[in-house]
């Protein structure tokens, strides 16, 4: 069996930090807001190259949190791609908005500015660009849409911590996910919102609990979204290594091009010029994806899909009344996506080992 992610190998890289963080949260019973979720905040915006990091419940919350800091003009639009996870377009109804989504680009399944631009209408009030598997929207053209229809700009960086763009706008307001498969992730949900405008930061830090900053004392209509302790713990461990593993994404993504650039059917993932890409996932397109995904899982490697229906053809977003052919670069692309194994303990063999049984079920078709 090849795992899709290898949680177990990570954790035996912070078992002993991990459990020595436990054992003192346990002794002083810092369990709610304790001092690791501020020394986690701290640190992770200081990798992040942002003033302020807030951690929140989960990936979700966090988007709507940022929506919500924002304060804008209920039953407004954002702007987002239709291939993304469904949290994306979630997050945006519970924030109070209506999803307007756009079309990605067939190189790299990155939001399309042009088709972002193209779907903008007059109430639409944001645009979230979404940093899918591990690389960066093209963010100076978001910017440079923002600008021009006066949206708020809201990253859903959820699945590229640590990754990098020459030349970009600072980090505004962006949200991500501390789920246990993330390139950084937690031990069970978790979350954070990050930014550089203290008066969004503050904004965000009341929403999470309850509207307030005095204890009893509640300045607004607030929720319960905070980082447990426990999750905080865990979080500094992994992010002390987070730079390391992300280095071996890359190189495990480097060996994954040598070994499948002559196999017929594949089509490479490729990188945006300018991207720090962390491989959050490693995304190929072939032929008749469900028979090959059988045929690997059946070889014992674990593949995975990500995602099978964008978001206009899920049922929960049938009132958006779009439906097949709407979005036809991302709805190609969800009938040939296909995950391959992809972590920082993926070892040369395990790769050779895909490479050769993709090769033979591509070959079978």
């Amino acid at each position: 069996m090849i795992p899709f992610v290898d949680l177990s190998a990570a954790h035996a890289e912070v078992a002993e930090e991990v459990s020595e963080g436990f054992a003192r949260v346990l002794r002083d019973t810092a369990f709610v807001q304790g001092p690791d979720v501020a020394a986690f905040e701290e640190e992770y915006a200081a990798y992040s190259g942002v003033p302020h990091c807030v951690g929140v419940g989960n990936g979700t919350d966090a988007i709507e949190l940022a929506l919500r800091a924002c304060d804008l003009p209920a039953g407004g639009g954002a702007v987002m791609p239709a291939n993304t996870f469904v949290a994306t377009a979630e997050a945006v109804v519970r924030a109070g908005l209506r999803p307007v989504l756009a079309d990605c680009d067939d190189d790299h399944l990155l939001l399309d500015p042009s088709a972002a631009a193209t779907a903008t209408e007059a109430d639409t009030v944001a645009v979230l660009p979404v940093h899918l598997y591990g690389q960066q929207a093209p963010m100076a053209a978001v910017h440079a849409l923002a600008e021009r229809r006066g949206l708020a700009v809201v990253e859903d960086a959820a699945q590229s911590q640590g990754s990098g763009q020459d030349g970009r706008p600072p980090v505004g307001l962006a949200a991500t996910s501390f789920y246990p498969g993330k390139n950084l992730g937690a031990y069970g949900e978790a979350g954070a919102v990050l930014t550089s405008a203290p008066d969004l930061a503050r904004a965000v830090r009341l929403l999470t609990n309850h509207g307030s900053e005095v204890k009893y004392w509640h300045e607004s209509l607030g929720f319960n979204s905070r980082l447990d302790t426990m999750q905080a713990v865990v979080l500094r461990a992994k992010l002390r290594r987070l730079a390391r593993w992300n280095e071996l994404r890359r190189t495990a993504a480097d060996r994954y091009a040598a070994l499948l650039s002559g196999v017929d059917g594949v089509r490479l993932p490729r990188t945006a010029p300018g991207n720090l890409h962390v491989w959050h996932l490693y995304v190929i397109r072939v032929p008749e994806r469900d028979r090959v995904v059988a045929a690997l899982r059946q070889a014992g490697v674990q593949a995975q899909i990500h995602y099978p229906v964008p978001v206009h053809l899920q049922p929960a977003f049938r009132h958006l009344g779009h439906g097949p052919g709407d979005f036809p670069v991302a709805e190609a692309a969800a009938g040939e996506i296909l995950s391959l194994p992809m972590h920082p303990h993926l070892t040369a063999v395990q790769q050779e080992q895909v490479a050769e049984i993709l090769d033979k079920a591509l070959r079978q078709l």
